[in-house]
């Protein structure tokens, strides 16, 4: 295929875990291009995400590379994908940072979703009023426009809640976010109803960490874990002040498993947690 200018995080993705395969088979990138009739350019362009790949190519390496998995090949092979399809996304290309896009990208093809939050509410529910209460609150100050951009954004990306075939999600969320007034006490108590009747979805699991559970691991971040097709293919996405962060090596994720099943254990059950929204929603 002919070089790619611009590749998306997902098929910059692709290109990682073709690069990953090669290493765990122990073979060279001078290798990798023997077995394919091809010069090392080729196979580096490949890894580098510059060079598009076909169904065809992904089975083709994989081979070569005797991978012993047929679930993770296939699943490559997907990611390959028409050479360029059109997402929704896409026309927000150069007015957003390239992070908003690939958090859309991301969620778009997660087969599942788990967040936790410890001073934002979840940026898949909240209402349109608090996301806009929160990007008035970006330093440096966003002009007004770019502000609705990012509203309008936030809003699209929470359809994939919706729909014939929705998104399962669970969002771990501690008191201390339900608690935060952004947008003043109206905004506010509008946003907690949301949520708590968001919970009545089959696809949405809310689970809450009051302030009685003490201290608890992970304490502070703010953490998006979209499951793939096979586990190999999950991805982090965490909130730094310089952007969005993407994580996608074994360990890390095996490791963000685990810690997300840890907040679980220290939160309400789902009934309890949206009984708990609603009596913050009715406070005086």
């Amino acid at each position: 295929m002919a070089p790619r200018n611009a590749p998306t995080g997902r098929h910059r993705r692709l290109a990682v875990e073709m690069r990953r395969m090669r290493e765990q088979a122990g073979i060279s990138i001078q290798e990798a291009a023997t077995l394919l009739g091809a010069d090392r350019t080729m196979i580096s362009n490949i890894e580098a995400g510059r060079t598009g790949l076909s169904d065809e190519r992904v089975r083709q390496l994989a081979c070569h590379y005797k991978c012993p998995d047929p679930a993770l090949i296939d699943a490559l092979a997907a990611m390959t994908g028409p050479r360029r399809t059109i997402y929704w996304w896409d026309e927000y290309r150069g007015r957003l940072p390239e992070g908003h896009l690939e958090v859309s990208e991301v969620e778009h093809f997660a087969t599942r979703i788990r967040t936790a939050q410890t001073v934002h509410l979840p940026g898949l529910l909240q209402t349109e009023d608090h996301a806009r209460a929160i990007f008035e609150f970006t330093v440096p100050k966003l002009r007004r426009l770019d502000v609705e951009l990012r509203v309008e954004h936030r809003l699209e990306r929470q359809k994939i809640l919706g729909g014939d075939r929705p998104t399962p999600y669970v969002g771990i969320i501690h008191e201390a976010a339900l608690r935060l007034e952004f947008g003043g006490p109206e905004v506010a108590r509008a946003q907690l109803t949301y949520l708590a009747d968001a919970a009545d979805r089959d696809n949405v699991t809310l689970l809450v960490i009051p302030f009685s559970a003490g201290a608890f691991h992970g304490a502070g971040q703010s953490i998006l874990y979209a499951e793939g097709p096979v586990p190999q293919l999950d991805t982090v996405q965490l909130d730094t002040a310089l952007g969005a962060n993407f994580v996608d090596a074994p360990t890390p994720l095996a490791n963000y498993r685990s810690l997300l099943d840890l907040m679980e254990e220290s939160a309400l059950s789902p009934d309890e947690s949206q009984e708990f929204i609603r009596s913050i929603a009715h406070e005086p």
